[in-house]
């Protein structure tokens, strides 16, 4: 029976060259000229810095450009409420959603249950593996999945036959 998996992932790679390029970028901005700021990438995080709140704004525009750029879905994104000032300094950190959390998938499910698609879903941890008889309703839980509401990219993988 044909199947394949639900996964929520991102390239590290591409979020390490769009930290990159946008760190090349800042130093070409003449409104950055003489300011302390940077872009710093720690793991699966990446942490803005910069001396005033407004352009911390400026330099999340930057990396998400940036990461538009490289193929990564902004969605992925789950920055910090507000900017921390401590001392002269503002920071903001980025984290980056990897898996899919349990009550998205749990909703995706519901969703692919109410389609009357003719298929089983069922979570695996942080993928959802969805099999079904026909490759028509798989590919149409696709769609119903990248029409989806949620609040994090999805990728599809070990597609089987």
């Amino acid at each position: 029976m044909p199947s394949f998996d639900i996964i929520s992932e991102i390239e590290l790679t591409e979020v390490r060259n769009a930290v990159e390029n946008s760190t090349r970028e800042l130093a070409t901005r003449f409104d950055f000229r003489g300011k302390e700021a940077s872009f710093e990438l720690k793991g699966e995080e990446v942490v803005l810095k910069a001396e005033d709140d407004f352009q911390i704004d400026q330099m999340m525009d930057i990396l998400r450009s940036n990461l538009v750029k490289r193929k990564v879905d902004t969605k992925a994104m789950a920055p910090d409420e507000k900017a921390i000032h401590t001392g002269k300094t503002f920071t903001l950190n980025v984290k980056f959603k990897q898996g899919i959390d349990s009550l998205v998938a749990k909703k995706l499910v519901k969703d692919i249950k109410n389609s009357k698609i003719k298929v089983q879903a069922a979570i695996q941890g942080e993928k959802i593996r969805i099999t079904g008889k026909k490759r028509d309703d798989l590919q149409a839980v696709m769609a119903l999945a990248r029409e989806s509401d949620s609040e994090q990219p999805f990728q599809f993988d070990n597609f089987r036959d």
